[in-house]
């Protein structure tokens, strides 16, 4: 299924040769066999009989990752099987226990990329939906935010009726040179945070209204300053970049928002410490929708900052959050936001027990090192992946996670990991990633 790292690639043997403890490779495409992988170690005598029933004419192994005791014995005369099969018509073979598994994964499989394509469609909808919405913000205001509170309600049935797909597509496509993925961004996550911290419906009405439109003051901020990286601001740029807050309060004013969402836009950039701007204002004093805003608009603003290079990786700007700024969000949705995000978030390349690459598509609340996956395999169309859930793959484990830019071109172009964030969490490095404060 995958091209192994570092593996030999001229090591072979005959199909009598095959014996428990070996680490096998099969070269075939993963739908041609039962097997749940193209690479495994042999380890019952149902895998062996498997193997040869595919008659292939050699079977690549690695040494390295085989039992010593199995490729001592490969030095011993081979001993052919010498009695023949019935022949049986094919119609006449009931399904195995390994056919019926690889049925039902491909069934599963087929449901997920179902699932993932509505979202992917809801998600487009809802940033048209919100560019059409943000030209008509001051000209027609009443109109607007009806549309904005429905589509606050189409969200909650699109979004976060689906959460783990909704986080799967939002990594995919997070990461536009607009305003309105970071908007939609914040909105949706947020609004799950909301979901699961039991708000209640007013205050998810005010935080997703909010959310939208958190950054409206950024249209009265010159184009020379919005497309500036913050650490290249002086001090007049970085003082009126901050300005956006009091501009949005005011067009919020306009607009005849109510207090709760007016609260998300005047406190979006406030930190639970007080550390936050313009009125430094603590946590107690913050409503709770603003609080779950300004969390979640933290992280967005790490993993998508103006300059790409700076940008830190999902797990890496969790990990920095919780170690280093933990007093400056509410510890409850912080808590939250980790433990929904998972260990490898959306979007995390990682290499798998297997010498497999893969992508992470969802988390696994409950075992947040057993999530989605998305595995590269050089045989299988890209729309047509192999997408493994590893609480029931149990064989397989992630090692770790890896940097895109170590990937060849053509595993990276398959994997399709998010072009502004790269993946790869070292922890000597969680504090080089952008300073928050200046960004949208």
């Amino acid at each position: 299924m995958t091209e192994a790292i570092g593996n030999p690639m001229g090591n072979f043997l005959s199909a009598d040769q095959l014996r428990l403890g070996i680490f096998v490779m099969i070269d075939l495409p993963w739908f041609k066999h039962n097997f749940t992988l193209n690479s495994f170690r042999i380890r019952n005598e149902d895998q062996l009989r498997e193997l040869r029933s595919l008659k292939l004419p050699q079977y690549r192994y690695d040494p390295a990752r085989s039992d010593a005791q199995a490729i001592a014995a490969l030095s011993a005369p081979a001993v052919p099987s010498t009695v023949s099969a019935p022949v049986v018509p094919a119609d006449a073979i009931p399904e195995s226990d390994a056919q019926l598994a690889t049925r039902q994964r491909m069934v599963a499989q087929a449901k997920r990329r179902e699932q993932i394509a509505d979202v992917e469609r809801a998600f487009t909808k809802a940033v048209a939906t919100m560019k059409n919405l943000n030209r008509n913000l001051l000209s027609r205001p009443k109109e607007t935010l009806e549309d904005m509170g429905a589509l606050v309600g189409q969200m909650i049935g699109a979004f976060l009726d689906s959460p783990e797909a909704t986080l799967h597509v939002m990594g995919d496509k997070a990461g536009g040179e607009e305003v309105y993925y970071h908007s939609l961004n914040v909105t949706i996550l947020a609004m799950m945070l909301a979901k699961d911290m039991g708000l209640d419906e007013a205050c998810a009405r005010d935080l997703g209204i909010g959310s939208m439109v958190h950054d409206v003051g950024l249209m009265d901020i010159p184009d020379r300053v919005l497309m500036k990286a913050p650490e290249e601001y002086n001090n007049a740029e970085r003082t009126l970049r901050m300005q956006h807050v009091d501009y949005g309060t005011a067009i919020g004013a306009k607009l005849k928002l109510t207090p709760g969402a007016m609260a998300v836009i005047a406190q979006h950039h406030e930190l639970a410490d007080g550390s936050g701007y313009p009125r430094g204002t603590k946590g107690d004093r913050m409503t709770d929708a603003a609080r779950l805003v300004s969390l979640v608009n933290f992280y967005d603003n790490l993993c998508n900052p103006v300059d790409i290079k700076r940008a830190m990786t999902p797990h890496q700007a969790l990990s920095y959050m919780f170690a280093q700024k933990r007093s400056k969000f509410d510890a409850k949705a912080l808590q939250l936001m980790i433990r929904s995000l998972g260990v490898y978030p959306p979007g995390s390349i990682v290499h798998l027990s297997n010498d497999a690459l893969a992508m992470v598509t969802s988390v696994n609340p409950k075992k947040p090192l057993r999530p989605w996956i998305m595995v590269y395999d050089a045989n299988v169309p890209k729309d047509e992946a192999t997408m493994l859930d590893l609480e029931k793959e149990t064989e397989i484990h992630i090692t770790k996670a890896i940097s895109p830019a170590l990937l060849p071109p053509k595993v990276a172009a398959y994997l399709n990991p998010r072009k502004r964030v790269t993946y790869f969490f070292d922890g000597a490095n969680a504090d080089s990633g952008t300073n928050a404060k200046g960004a949208p």
